[in-house]
């Protein structure tokens, strides 16, 4: 990628990073992703390295730093950075770079990219340089907004935009590149070296963000509500707001 382009990309990932509306749906929907992802971790954070790819405000990276001896983090954001540094321990390490540009010295237990892949340039590009980050064993945990959620296919049938790939507001305000579905998913993670361990899809989501954040500040919404829709999301992934895949480098070494 040319050097004016990763500097075009640098420009417009720091512009939207205060685009981002912060619901209160999306920072529970990061408990949800850990909870998918926690079968897939070490069992014991001694000695184990994780890098974050993408941290937003420090909703995730707060949940798994505990998890992990060395939690490192990259984001090119700079007022993401900012945000989550104050979260985490004096021990976390952060890296202000492009993810096309990062070395990573050392390597890895577990490389989370959460929510990330739907704005780059070129995903494949990206998975296969953390792809050679990983220890022997070491897991690629992935997650992406779900272009099938029911919320997305209800606005689609009420005219707001075209097909569920197409962009709406929120996409194309926080700069999002391409809407993923399953098959499509699964289809960049293969491409870029990756075998798949388990894949599937994170709490069954029938309203629109604002409207899960209505509910929520209403009391409409309870634990036990988001507990039915996890739960729902287990039967139905292709439904979720959220599809997940967890990974390893093809062939294990």
């Amino acid at each position: 990628m040319a050097a004016s382009t990763l500097q075009e990309e640098t420009a417009r990932l720091n512009a939207i990073a205060g685009l981002y509306a912060d619901f209160t749906f999306d920072k529970l929907m990061r408990g949800y992703m850990l909870r998918r992802f926690r079968p897939y971790l070490p069992a014991s954070p001694e000695g184990r390295r994780a890098l974050e790819m993408g941290c937003h405000h420090g909703a995730f990276s707060v949940l798994i730093e505990p998890l992990f001896e060395t939690l490192e983090v990259v984001d090119v954001a700079e007022a993401f950075l900012e945000r989550t540094r104050t979260r985490l321990s004096p021990r976390a390490i952060l890296h202000h770079a492009l993810f096309e540009q990062f070395e990573a010295a050392p390597r890895f237990d577990a490389i989370f990219l959460s929510h990330v892949l739907e704005h780059l340039i070129d995903p494949v590009l990206v998975l296969a340089r953390a792809r050679e980050w990983l220890l022997p064993g070491g897991r690629m945990l992935i997650a992406v907004p779900n272009g099938l959620a029911p919320s997305r296919q209800i606005a689609v049938e009420m005219g707001l935009f075209p097909a569920c790939t197409s962009f709406a507001e929120a996409d194309i305000r926080e700069g999002h590149r391409r809407v993923y579905l399953p098959d499509t998913l699964a289809a960049d993670i293969r491409t870029a070296g990756l075998r798949i361990v388990d894949r599937g899809g994170i709490l069954f989501k029938p309203l629109a963000n604002f409207q899960m954040d209505r509910g929520l500040e209403t009391g409409l919404i309870s634990d036990a509500y988001l507990e039915g829709c996890y739960q729902l999301g287990l039967r139905y992934p292709d439904l979720c707001a959220s599809l997940f895949i967890v990974a390893e480098r093809d062939g294990g070494a």
